[in-house]
């Protein structure tokens, strides 16, 4: 069996970051998240590349693999300001706000003068204090009603004797009522998608030491130690469909347990646990006006359903606006001409700038097909 030996070195490393760039651009986030990787492998991981392997997974929606991807950069770099914005972003995403916040704020000690960090603290300490404002509803008492028994007055005369001068014993006491079972310690809710399904946990405080996952083919077990003598939080978990044990994950945060379930068959769960009568299965095959429409509102636990198209919709407005410099400035260029580009105009932009390793960008696809395209000071 040949083994075909992958690029190694520096050159290797910034030729396929360079490719991944150019996904990137075309909107194909996997692919660019396979040369990124690949760029980290050839040379090393560097906050630049596991920046931009983090966009990519928000662009995907793996918002725990961009919070892993910006940790690891600010492990490298501490002063990288767009590492803390990755982390910002995706923890916002996670509904994580108070770790966003962090990240924003520290960000925003390096970039002082970037609108981005400024947006990001508004729109953290906006949904803080909106949970705050919700944790305050619920735990507000109920007034009780008055009573409505009648006001003491003068007892009526009468003239009978009474029946009998024997001692009244009191009544029995009532038997005490069955004592309710303690509620769970922890809330738990799920999300999905075609192929992934997101279980989250809301624990506080939570150390890796207290915390169990097992994640079996149709079996979810989250065992969370009490750091008191009080009886272990458990949630065991029949699942309404079957999992990838081993394309599965989970991640401890700050405020939360959140369990990332790969499906092995993208059919649609109608419940997070299996029931005892049999469903119906559906795939996930609809229409393309239905995909559409449906593309954001997977059915969800939460009593909230998140508005994905507004939210994706304040993003694309804001990277609009945003000012970019360096790679990012280059990228949102190559958007811009991309995006109104004939296919020809494509092809010629995305030759160019790859085998020019960046430093060339042309639309003439005459010239370009004609040859290969060298890279500038070569």
């Amino acid at each position: 069996m040949i083994i075909e030996e992958l690029p190694s070195g520096p050159q290797a490393a910034t030729e396929l970051a360079a490719k991944g760039d150019a996904q990137f651009v075309d909107e194909d986030y996997d692919a660019a998240v396979e040369l990124y990787t690949q760029a980290i492998d050839a040379n090393g991981a560097t906050d630049t590349y596991l920046c931009k392997r983090a966009a990519a997974h928000i662009k995907l929606e793996n918002y725990t693999d961009a919070v892993a991807d910006a940790n690891a950069a600010i492990k490298l770099n501490p002063n990288c300001a767009l590492a803390y914005l990755r982390k910002g972003v995706a923890c916002h995403h996670l509904e994580e706000y108070e770790t966003a916040l962090a990240a924003f704020k520290a960000g925003a000690k390096l970039e002082p003068n970037d609108a981005k960090f400024r947006n990001g603290i508004r729109k953290a300490e906006a949904e803080l204090q909106s949970q705050e404002d919700e944790d305050m509803t619920v735990d507000a008492p109920t007034a009780s009603a008055p009573s409505a028994s009648p006001a003491p007055g003068p007892a009526p005369a009468s003239s009978a004797p009474p029946a009998s001068s024997a001692p009244v014993s009191a009544p029995a006491p009532a038997p005490a009522a069955a004592a309710a079972p303690p509620p769970p310690k922890y809330r738990h809710e799920f999300y999905q998608s075609a192929t992934t399904v997101v279980v989250t946990v809301f624990a506080k405080g939570v150390s890796s030491d207290q915390l169990k996952v097992q994640i079996g083919e149709q079996v979810l077990s989250v065992v969370i130690e009490s750091a008191n003598e009080e009886p272990p939080y458990v949630l065991q978990l029949r699942l309404f469909g079957k999992v990838d044990p081993a394309r599965s994950k989970h991640v401890l945060m700050s405020t939360k347990v959140e369990v990332r379930l790969q499906k092995a068959e993208s059919i649609h769960w109608t419940a997070l646990e299996a029931t005892k009568r049999p469903a119906v299965v559906q795939p996930v095959n609809v229409s393309d006006e239905t995909a559409e429409k449906l593309k954001h509102m997977y059915p969800s636990s939460r009593k909230q359903h998140v508005n994905w198209d507004q939210l994706e919709a304040e993003v694309k407005a804001e990277e609009k606006d945003e000012k970019l410099d360096g790679d990012a400035a280059l990228n949102k260029l190559f958007q811009d001409i991309y995006a109104g580009a004939d296919e020809e105009t494509r092809r010629a932009m995305n030759k160019s700038f790859v085998e020019s390793k960046g430093t060339v960008l042309s639309t003439n696809w005459k010239e370009v097909g004609a040859g290969k395209v060298d890279a500038k000071g070569d």
